[in-house]
């Protein structure tokens, strides 16, 4: 009968189940529904669908429950802590981290007795660039695990159990941590896919859930030294930070040392777990895929690297230096003058000053690369690449941080009643930076999405057009011997030689601006990772949200901010190498 298939065609459940044992364990493959409906292009892609979401969703599940959970703990901790002591949300942050360390030294033990497991690497994930500042933070990561050994144990007397021990095993966690992302974050790994998929998941919640108690221990410090500048005294700080403030470094020289080299160092503490999330993440999509035969590292990328060495780029690199000096000096006068009263305004007038002078600059800088990448047409990169998909998400997610910080100043200082030259600073300062997030998201994503090679040699035609119409009325018979004799001496094609001259030109000028960008954003970076917060000190946002409301919006986006800019000097520098 019409509608029904042969009985014979239809797989039998003793081999499914037989297949599923050959195939790799915990992963579900439909391979007998997809033989059967073969002829069927429609129900085979289906079936490929399913198949796919199949084979990550008991990691996904996994990893969703011990996030939420986790970040409920810790959540609960920060709002009711008379109910909920700080051992149960960390002693749930150390189980999780005991169990990713365990499994890190399986995995690493097993690739190295099993190295074909990775027949194919993903040349995207995890550059040069973005190695080389993990490793950054996990060397002062390290430095701030034995500036905090030291301190707890000064201090032990009224510290909990699970707060001596947690450096003892965070430390380990962090660099094993880093040693796998160093030498296996390029991996596509084609066995065992499902037990891998989970251990990436456990170790991806524990650095999420170890960032945000960063977060939420940053958070209490900048309430409390605020509470001590305009002796202000909360409900929700308890007993228990009085007490530690008592018990904090009372008698000792060498532990006051070592919490200022905490305080110093926990910026890039904070980072390190927000960036080997991100690639832990790259790894987990990674698992299993299949890289297309184009997939490979392009050797002209290693050669721009050499224009900085070389002095070609001046303009952009000495703009960008001059900015990066500018703001050390603003960053070391803005904290001696802030603590001051007669002299607090005019910490509020340089870090103003200052910033209404370079976001302006990074704005045009932004903007002028964006009418270069629509006057330079480059195909758009195809086909599915989880590391730009990462950097794209993760640039459009973390910029909501720095955007809401500033809508929430602007519409602070338009309606507070205090000092007329502190509100128009704070105005103007908040406007261009909505601008300037908007327009540097803009030029990045845009450039990351963009092929490397041009379009064929069309774009000869193009710069030809726009920059030599004066000789349109040139006698054609001329231009067909010039052309012949083009292509006799040269040996590249006459479209290349043509768009030589626009093309270096192009490319001069969107790396001096990637260059100036990349300063730009490091000193936007460290100033406030480093403590300079003129959202919390200059009473605007306090007076207009009321102080708590205020404490829970501003350090809810500010980590966010910051890791943005971290994140834009990445993707920035491989705009620099790309273009």
């Amino acid at each position: 009968m019409l509608g029904f298939r042969d009985s014979t065609l239809q797989p039998k459940p003793w081999e499914l189940v037989s297949e599923s044992m050959d195939s790799d364990p915990g992963e579900i493959e439909l391979s007998g529904y997809a033989e059967a409906d073969e002829g069927h292009p429609d129900q085979d892609e289906h079936v490929e669908l399913l198949s796919h979401i199949g084979k990550r969703l008991i990691s996904s599940l996994l990893g969703l429950n011990l996030v939420v959970f986790g970040v409920s703990c810790v959540v609960a901790q920060a709002l009711n802590q008379v109910d909920l002591t700080q051992q149960q949300p960390r002693l749930l942050v150390l189980v999780l981290v005991g169990f990713s360390l365990l499994w890190m030294l399986w995995f690493l033990l097993w690739a190295r007795k099993h190295p074909s497991v990775s027949p194919q690497r993903d040349h995207h994930a995890a550059g040069t660039s973005v190695i080389c500042v993990l490793l950054l933070f996990a060397a002062c990561s390290v430095l701030l695990y034995i500036c905090r050994m030291v301190y707890v144990m000064e201090t032990r007397q009224c510290k909990a159990a699970v707060l001596l021990l947690a450096p003892f095993i965070e430390t380990p966690f962090l660099i094993i941590q880093t040693y796998l992302l160093w030498a296996h974050s390029k991996d596509c790994i084609h066995s065992h896919k499902t037990i891998i998929r989970t251990g990436l998941v456990v170790i991806f919640s524990s650095d999420l859930l170890l960032w945000l108690s960063a977060v939420m221990e940053d958070s209490i410090h900048v309430e409390i030294e605020l509470e001590k500048e305009d002796d202000i005294r909360i409900s929700s700080i308890n007993m228990s930070e009085d007490k530690s403030s008592v018990c904090q470094c009372a008698a000792s020289a060498s532990c006051l040392v070592f919490r200022k080299g905490f305080e110093l160092l926990f910026p890039f503490h904070m980072e390190f777990y927000l960036t080997a999330a991100c690639l832990v993440y790259v790894m987990w999509t990674n698992v299993g895929r299949r890289m297309d035969a184009a997939h490979h590292p392009s050797s002209e990328h290693k050669l721009n690297l050499h224009l900085l060495s070389k002095g070609r780029l001046v303009l952009g690199l000495v703009c960008g230096v001059l900015v990066l000096l500018a703001g050390v000096a603003v960053f070391i006068l803005y904290q001696v003058w802030v603590g001051e009263p007669d002299r607090r305004h005019t910490a509020f007038i340089i870090f103003y000053s200052f910033h209404l002078c370079v976001t302006p600059l990074m704005c045009l800088s932004s903007l002028a690369g964006m009418v270069l990448q629509r006057l330079e047409k480059r195909k758009l990169e195809g086909g599915h690449n989880p590391t730009r998909s990462l950097d794209v998400t993760l640039l459009l997610g973390t910029v909501a941080g720095p955007l809401a910080l500033a809508y929430l100043s602007l519409l602070a200082a338009m309606f507070v009643s205090s000092s007329r030259s502190l509100r128009n600073m704070e105005v103007s300062y908040s406007a261009l930076s909505l601008m300037e997030l908007v327009l540097q998201n803009i030029f990045i994503i845009s450039g990351l999405h963009r092929h490397q090679s041009a379009l064929p040699k069309r774009t000869g035609t193009q710069w030809r057009a726009i920059f030599k119409k004066k000789k349109k009325k040139a006698d054609s018979n001329e231009q067909k011997t010039a052309e012949s004799l083009l292509e006799v001496n040269s040996s590249s094609p006459p479209g290349v030689q043509v768009d030589e001259v626009p093309k270096s030109w192009s490319k001069r000028i969107t790396q001096e601006i990637c260059v100036f960008l990349i300063f730009s954003n490091i000193t936007m970076w460290f100033i406030p990772a480093f403590g300079v917060h003129p959202q919390f000190e200059n009473g605007l946002g306090k007076q207009f949200f009321g102080f708590t409301a205020w404490f829970v919006l501003a350090n809810m986006f500010q980590p966010l901010s910051v890791f943005y800019r971290m994140h834009s000097v990445g993707a920035l520098m491989e705009l620099l190498v790309s273009a």
